[in-house]
């Protein structure tokens, strides 16, 4: 029946903008072991760079030029980020508490920030495609069709990069052993930079995305930074396949929930969820332990 293929379909785009979310936090988490609590802000920054460059109230370059700019201002601030909040606290034994307490701190600045150049008022982006399209007999805009497309071919090509281009393997190298990284001759302080560049660009094409679906404030990652928590928790700490299966399985419980309970209710039965499967598999419901 359409309301059943509707749940499904919104459960499908919520799941494939989590996994983007996701696996940037992972990936920081996998190379770096910290949580970037800055990456919620991220995405507010993205969507908010998008709709300067692309939007007729900003510059009119137009959503394809606003997407394509969001991303790299992004991947610069990343890139930027991890050398100023991350890089000078590495060596010491508390790195994972400090990181949690910088990386607070960035997002608060960062936040701040965008109210002193935007302001507080609502603004949200133009569709990438315009109009609607009959999908498993319902009707759903193309936007969320993009998306849909978008979310799993952008995360092929990150695995296609980490895998197969000399960074890429780099990167998986510093993540299972810095130490042997280090012996090696690897550049091991440009790899975590390249990571977390990475991390921030998924963080903002999230967000550019996000952006023509709700409306853009400083607070627009807030939520989806908890839900990214969420999945990657859920999915198991270290384990990108497993995040991104994750995202899809909470993105399907979260439609599922909000039709059936509401939205009140729903993050409290997600971190039950989270809660009943950590009890059970301590590592994750994909996660390997060792």
């Amino acid at each position: 029946m359409a309301t059943a293929q509707s749940v499904f379909l919104s459960g499908i785009v919520l799941g494939s903008l989590y996994a983007m979310m996701a696996t940037g936090l992972s990936l920081v988490w996998t190379t770096l072991g910290i949580f970037n609590f800055a990456h919620g802000i991220f995405m507010a920054v993205g969507a908010l760079v998008a709709w300067q460059v692309g939007t007729d109230l900003g510059w009119g370059l137009g959503p394809a030029a606003g997407l394509a700019i969001g991303v790299a201002v992004l991947v610069g601030i990343g890139f930027l980020s991890e050398l100023v909040v991350v890089r000078p606290f590495l060596a010491r034994r508390d790195v994972v508490l400090i990181a949690v307490i910088t990386t607070l701190s960035a997002s608060i600045f960062f936040e701040n920030g965008t109210l002193l150049i935007w302001g507080a008022r609502y603004k949200q982006l133009e569709p990438l495609i315009p109009g609607k399209v009959d999908l498993l007999s319902t009707a759903i805009s193309a936007h969320e069709v993009l998306i849909i497309v978008i979310a799993p071919l952008t995360l092929v090509l990150l695995w296609l990069f980490l895998k197969f281009t000399r960074i890429g393997s780099a990167i998986r190298a510093v993540s299972q052993n810095r130490e042997s990284a280090l012996l090696m001759g690897m550049n091991v302080s440009l790899l975590y930079s390249s990571a977390f560049a990475l991390s921030a660009g998924l963080a903002g094409l999230s967000g550019i995305l996000l952006g023509s679906v709700r409306f853009i404030t400083p607070s627009l990652g807030a939520e989806p930074l908890v839900k990214a928590l969420i999945v990657a928790i859920f999915g198991g700490l270290g384990s990108l396949g497993g995040t991104i299966g994750a995202a899809y399985v909470i993105g399907l419980l979260e439609a599922i929930s909000v039709y059936f309970i509401g939205l009140y209710w729903t993050p409290a039965l997600l971190f039950g969820v989270m809660i009943l499967v950590l009890l059970v598999r301590p590592t994750g419901l994909f996660g390997r332990k060792g």
